[in-house]
Formats: C-alpha cells, structure tokens, sequence
C-alpha cells in the first residue's frame, strides 16, 4: 500500500499549537450553532409539510409553527406552534401533536437522513398573543393621549 505525500509543509497540514485554544473554540461553538439553525429550520419545514399532508388527528387542524430551537447535542427539538383560528384550543393542538410525535420524529429522521432523530417537543408560542395585546395597549395610549391634546 503506498504511502499519500502532501507537498504542503507540516506546519501548513497540521494546525498550529498553542496554549490559547479560545479562537478555536469560539469558530466550533460559531459553526455548531450555524449547523444547529441548518437544521432546526430543515426541521420545521419538514414537520410543516408533514403536520398538514400527514397528520390524521382531527385535534390538530392548521397549525402554523413558528420556531424550533434545537438543543446544544441536538436530542431534543422545542417545536413552537400557534393553532389557526379557534376552532380547536391549543392545549388540544398540543395534545394531538404530542400524540403525532413518534410518528413525526421517525420521518423527520428519515426525510432529513439524521442518524439520530431529536425527540419533539411541541410548546405554544404565546409571543404572538403578547404582541396582539401590547399593540392594543399603545394604540389605546396613543388614543388617549390625542383625546387629552384635542379635546373636540
């Protein structure tokens, strides 16, 4: 078996040695948490596709999902959703995802070729409903304020 030769110098093939291994660490933890949005966003439109075609439970409806926040070993993904409309409450929504969530999690693995599948997680999203309510707070603000200035 022959030998591979590299014309690149040692120095160059190898990295350099050094007590301060903070730059390296801060390009790995930069090129994890890039990877980790690569694929927490590969997630969510997988599940997306998957809840509206696949998922048979009549609790769960149109569902929009919002975030998916992989953890640091990617074992476990936070699915962030809010239910379209009222026609079903979203700790029922949450209850049929759950329920869909071994399912989901196989092909997620499958359609994404993952060797290992994170375990799903669905929460709420109530950032939505936070918004709605803090943009209803400043409009009855800015109303009053211009009822005070314009008594008419």
């Amino acid at each position: 078996m022959s030998e591979i030769r590299s014309s690149a110098s040692p120095a160059l093939r190898w990295p350099a040695r050094s007590n301060d291994r903070s730059g390296t660490r801060f390009f790995l933890a930069m090129a994890g948490k890039a990877r980790q949005q690569r694929i927490g966003a590969e997630i969510q439109r997988v599940l997306s596709e998957l809840i509206s075609r696949e998922v048979k439970d009549p609790r769960v409806g149109i569902v929009t999902l919002t975030a998916v926040k992989l953890s640091p070993d990617a074992s476990v993904a936070q699915v962030f959703f809010v239910p379209f409309g009222d026609r079903h409450p979203a700790d029922e929504v949450g209850a049929g995802l759950e329920r869909a969530a071994g399912f989901l999690r196989g092909e997620v693995g499958r359609r994404l070729g993952l060797r290992h599948a994170p375990r799903l997680e669905f929460v709420f999203d109530s950032s939505i409903g936070e918004a709605i309510r803090l943009t209803s707070l400043i409009d009855r603000a800015v109303r009053d304020d211009q009822h005070k200035v314009d008594p008419t």
